[in-house]
């Protein structure tokens, strides 16, 4: 096996980020089995130490390719484009405003307690989310945007870091 294979290429998989969620599974699968530690139980402990290694890898790469952020920013990465670097925080001023305005909503709907009001914005945050993803794939596989698609994995952070806060609001609430 080549360490040096990037993520993709050791499922054989297409780099594209829309991917068969059930190749990724089944390729993942296949792996572990040919590369599983417990495989190599009585084996030398190069050979344990090499297999450990494989193990460790395979999974890194099937997070990696299993999550939409994940697996747009390791793409981006591939072609060059650091996305989330530090310097990379430009946003429209449009999705700062909605960023506002969720924001709003969620401390609103936390403030009264108001459940219904946290689950509608989840619901909205949600198809945001679904929304950049949609971007994301044609971006990437179609239209080979590196500069656009990196400006909307941007913008899935953002929505997805709403979501975790939303998750956290309902914990708060209960």
């Amino acid at each position: 096996m080549d360490f040096n294979k990037n993520h993709f290429d050791l499922f054989g998989l297409p780099a594209t980020f829309a991917l068969d969620g059930a190749r990724l599974d089944q390729a993942y699968r296949d792996l572990q089995a040919e590369i599983h530690p417990d495989r190599f139980a009585h084996a030398g402990e190069a050979e344990q130490r090499l297999a450990m290694q494989w193990a460790t890898r395979a999974n890194e790469a099937y997070q990696t390719l299993k999550k939409p952020f994940e697996r747009a920013d390791y793409l981006l990465r591939l072609r060059g484009i650091e996305a989330m670097a530090a310097g990379n925080t430009a946003m429209p001023m449009d999705f700062l405003m909605a960023q506002m305005e969720w924001r709003e909503r969620l401390a609103e709907a936390v403030a009264a307690q108001d459940m219904t009001a946290l689950e509608g914005l989840e619901r909205a945050l949600r198809a945001e989310a679904a929304l950049h993803q949609s971007r994301l794939a044609d971006e990437l596989d179609v239209q080979k945007d590196d500069a656009a698609a990196a400006a909307t994995l941007r913008k899935l952070r953002f929505t997805e870091k709403l979501l975790a806060d939303v998750a956290g609001a309902y914990d708060d609430l209960a």
